[in-house]
């Protein structure tokens, strides 16, 4: 199987599993929405064989290593009491494969399979298989071990602190119980929430304080296999306990036809790979290796979360929950090979869609938050401290929702979702339109965390998605700094804040966002709404190119103003927000191949790893400082799809190799990266990265 092992996921998990960066020292499998993971065994590790190490779990927003191995087999011949050593195997193998782990050890007397697969957004399942290679009977005592983490690393303290787990006995199995601890940097749990396993067969239990040891003895016939089936439950409240407990019971009584529904469904994620013809099979693993980050990536409904959706990274510390604009680029590459995730990774970050009689923000009614947790904050009645409501993320969602429309054909989803785009749309409008031109600013909401300049100008780069980004720098002249305006509404109530400049990104995303709320419109038959966004977008349009471009450089800037007047941010030079307008089908040609000549010119955008975030030759370049040089592969994408609106396919091509050559790691089996070196190719920052595997996936299928 070409596909196996494209991540290096073997493990030897500790209580502090994060390095310098926060990220997991380890790469982790899960899949179906589940919200724990596994690892496998290190080769040179034999003391740990015999079984997928830890759980890696979720405590509800932060990873935790809640065992180094919850669940390692043991093997002794009930005859000459000889315990088998599986670091003596003759042959090992540990191999992660699309959607299942798998181990195998091949012994003198006998070979032992380990499969494991999730089955449901709470539950993998295991499958034990030993056969018996001799002629005689095979009569042993199955022993399976495992001890529970008693503490968990606090940031917070900068230290080690009991996680109050109990170990309880259950009928074939064991639990683990959760206490209420309320750590807001690194722990938050429960006393409803429970890890479980269970067995399929009869099994005697003993507790020993923080580990157990369940056995069972079986004779094996000559040449025949014994297999035990397990599963591995992680839930948050006793509905879901009560829920996963019908489901188990009806896993066991067909387990093998889980096996291959998972199968299946793999089979058909990797066909949608396999269907790209006429590539090498180095770029289909980089595409498969995307859908395995996606899908690991992929927490279900839980807490807080009314829907499933893709969180940015698994293994990055505060990347547990789902971000606006994160969300609709994971949902573009998700919607080609599992419509109904993407589907509901849309509906999720709507589900918190301001409403017009909201207790907090009325006047936001429409607006779209930063970011949402398992945890709401505590002004809406949680005890969250992710979960973020200062600003929102920039206007992507009607490209994402007419992307998924295109894989889908479901009409009833375009109507479902209309009225909620039109209401996102009108409150950019309403509340970052600060001007009487129509245009567009980025901003914060009233929040009382926004309560000073500063804090304001903070969340305003976040809303802008690039959070330290040179365009917002505020060492100007005093005449031109960054200022923040109120906006406030025909009663003169100030209902948010905007910065006294228009980003060409933000209203290029507008312009787009007309042009398919006008398309989705017609589809609904709305012909007069459909006219009024075309209309609309004109005007837009025209101010982009006349005021946001600048002919002598050949690229677009955003303006500042002070009063009547306005700037063009030349000085702050040339960022990606200045191919925005290729990407949205703004630029005349004439524009667009200025922009293109800037692009590929190596000592500016056409670097090694190549589009950082802002030109190599920008005085203020860091090609290590996040928004301030390092290649972000949405961004990227972007660049490509405005490179081939314009006709530019060869460039195109050029860039989207350069980087799938040029990323260390992607080719091989390191992980995928949140950002990259422009000049070494290097990765950064957070592991496992979701956005940058969406791009890269929607760079295979569209451009390679």
């Amino acid at each position: 199987m070409k596909y196996k092992n494209l991540l290096n996921i073997s493990a030897n998990p500790e209580i502090n599993l994060l390095d310098k960066n926060l990220n997991n020292k380890n790469n982790t499998f899960s899949d179906m929405g589940a919200w724990h993971g596994y690892y496998l065994p290190q080769l040179e590790n034999k003391l740990s064989y015999g079984g997928f190490k830890g759980p890696l779990i979720l405590a509800q927003e932060y990873p935790i290593n809640l065992s180094n191995d919850i669940c390692n087999i043991e093997l002794i011949n009930n005859i000459n009491n000889k315990k088998y050593n599986l670091g003596e195997s003759k042959n090992v193998k540990f191999d992660y494969y699309p959607g299942k782990l798998y181990q195998y050890y091949k012994l003198d007397d006998m070979t032992l399979e380990l499969e494991l697969i999730f089955i449901s957004p709470r539950s993998a399942l295991i499958k034990t298989t030993i056969k018996n290679n001799t002629l005689e009977d095979l009569d042993l005592n199955i022993n399976f071990k495992g001890e529970i983490f008693n503490q968990y690393f606090s940031l917070k303290d900068n230290k080690l602190k009991s996680n109050k787990l109990k170990l309880e006995k259950i009928q074939n199995g064991i639990k683990v119980l959760f206490s209420d601890i309320l750590d807001e940097s690194s722990f938050l749990s429960n006393k409803e929430m429970r890890f479980e396993i269970n067995n399929s067969v009869d099994t005697i239990t003993y507790i020993y304080e923080n580990s157990y040891q369940t056995y069972l003895n079986k004779k094996i016939k000559p040449k025949k296999n014994f297999t035990i089936y397990s599963t591995q439950s992680y839930t948050f409240s006793k509905k879901e306990y009560e829920n996963e407990k019908l489901i188990i019971e009806k896993v066991f009584k067909n387990p093998n036809s889980y096996l291959k529904l998972n199968s299946k469904r793999w089979k058909k994620y990797i066909d949608v790979v396999e269907s790209k013809k006429n590539i090498s099979d180095e770029y289909k693993k980089v595409a498969v290796k995307c859908i395995n980050t996606l899908i690991t990536n992929y927490r279900s409904s839980a807490g807080a979360l009314k829907h499933g959706g893709i969180t940015p990274s698994f293994t990055y510390h505060y990347f547990n929950g789902l971000w606006a604009w994160d969300s609709f680029k994971h949902s573009v590459a998700i919607a080609d090979f599992d419509v109904e995730i993407a589907k509901e990774n849309i509906k999720s970050i709507f589900d918190y869609q301001i409403i017009k009689d909201d207790e907090l923000r009325p006047y936001d009614e429409g607006a779209l938050i930063d970011c949402i947790f398992f945890n709401k904050s505590t002004a809406r009645g949680g005890m969250g401290f992710n979960w973020n409501e200062r600003n929102s993320k920039p206007p992507l969602a009607s490209w994402s929702v007419y992307e998924i429309y295109k894989k889908s054909n479901d009409i009833k989803f375009l109507e479902e979702m209309y009225p909620k785009l039109t209401r996102y749309h009108n409150w950019w409008y309403r509340n970052r339109c600060s001007g009487k031109d129509s245009v567009v600013s980025y901003g914060a909401m009233i929040d009382e965390k926004n309560n000073s300049e500063k804090e304001i100008i903070l969340a305003t780069t976040w809303e802008s998605g690039m959070d330290n980004a040179i365009r917002f720098d505020l060492e100007q002249s005093d005449e031109y700094k960054v200022k923040v305006n109120k906006s406030v509404d025909d009663n003169g109530t100030v209902i948010g804040y905007t910065i006294n400049q228009e980003s060409v990104d933000l209203n290029s995303y507008l312009y787009k966002e007309k042009l398919i709320l006008s398309k989705i419109a017609k589809k609904l038959g709305k012909e007069k709404e459909s006219k009024v966004y075309i209309e609309e977008s004109i005007k837009i349009k025209n101010y982009i190119n006349q005021y946001m471009y600048d002919d002598e450089t050949g690229y677009y800037y955003d303006i500042r103003r002070s009063l009547e007047k306005k700037k063009l941010l030349i000085n702050s030079g040339k960022g990606c927000e200045g191919f925005i307008p290729l990407w949205a089908n703004v630029a005349t040609y004439e524009q667009a191949k200025k922009v293109r000549d800037n692009i590929m010119d190596e000592n500016k955008f056409n670097t090694f790893m190549p589009i950082p975030t802002v030109s190599k030759n920008n005085k203020k370049y860091n090609p290590i400082d996040y928004w301030r040089g390092p290649v972000w592969l949405d961004q990227a994408l972007f660049l490509i799809e405005g490179l081939e609106n314009y006709g530019y396919y060869q460039d195109a091509k050029i860039i989207a190799k350069k980087l799938f050559n040029n990323a260390k790691g992607l080719m091989e089996k390191g992980p995928i990266r949140e950002n990259y070196n422009p000049e070494t190719g290097e990765g950064l920052n957070a592991t496992n990265f979701s956005w940058s595997a969406a791009a890269y996936y929607n760079i295979y299928k569209y451009i390679l």
